[in-house]
């Protein structure tokens, strides 16, 4: 009797322990399906509202899509940096000025991270916009580069005409993401965070908090993702 009772117990162990591992197995099954379950590819912007289009890529309606215009500025080395410098490129963009005391230096160091992350990447390019050109002159830029070890050529930090560049910031990545009932005009300071990506056809295709550590892993998650894409 005694035997048979220790009979019953052990079954009873045996059962639970193949219920509890069937249990774990498939909650890992479901955590892995999550984890691959993405969108077939990344959504384009073309306005200030960041609203999501999903749109085909290589498609006509991706052609005529909003691209970011030619442009020429002037990078750390005295160099010419243009949309030529771009082509078949994908490269993450923002907006800064060298004696920023407050969020500029945080979102270097973010931007940093994303060198880092693609730094043997020739395909990955990154671009860095001064909002006061006439203060941040080319000495002043490579003075900046070499504080927070940019590399030259991979990260362009450029400075230029000060409506170009106020225009690009506003008017095509339309970068401070905010909707104002009046107008902004060159005397208005442009001033913001954000990173955008870029894809290798000059289209908006991710908006990302620089100041966010979470907002930028993704924005290498999305990086890499767009490079399948292409």
């Amino acid at each position: 009797m005694k035997k048979l009772l220790q009979n019953k117990i052990l079954f009873i162990f045996i059962g639970s322990l193949f219920f509890f591992s069937c249990g774990k197995q498939v909650k890992k099954e479901k955590i892995k399906v999550e984890e691959t379950s993405r969108v077939a590819y990344l959504p384009y912007y073309n306005e200030e509202t960041f609203e999501p289009n999903w749109i085909k890529p290589n498609s006509k309606e991706e052609q005529e899509f909003h691209k970011i215009p030619d442009f020429n500025l002037i990078n750390q080395l005295g160099d010419t940096v243009s949309h030529k410098t771009f082509e078949n490129k994908i490269y993450i963009t923002d907006f800064f000025f060298a004696t920023c005391p407050g969020i500029c230096p945080k979102m270097t160091e973010n931007m940093f991270k994303v060198q880092e992350e693609f730094k043997d990447d020739s395909d990955i390019l990154l671009l860095s916009h001064s909002v006061t050109p006439t203060k941040d002159t080319v000495a002043v830029l490579k003075e900046y580069s070499e504080k927070y070890n940019i590399i030259d050529n991979k990260w362009h930090l450029v400075t230029g005409n000060k409506e170009e560049i106020y225009n690009l910031g506003r008017n095509e990545y339309f970068v401070e993401n905010e909707l104002s009932l009046t107008p902004k005009d060159i005397n208005d300071f442009l001033h913001t965070e954000n990173f955008l990506l870029i894809d290798k056809n000059k289209h908006i295709r991710g908006i990302y908090n620089g100041l966010n550590r979470a907002s930028v892993a993704q924005l290498i998650i999305d990086v890499k993702a767009l490079q399948k894409e292409s």
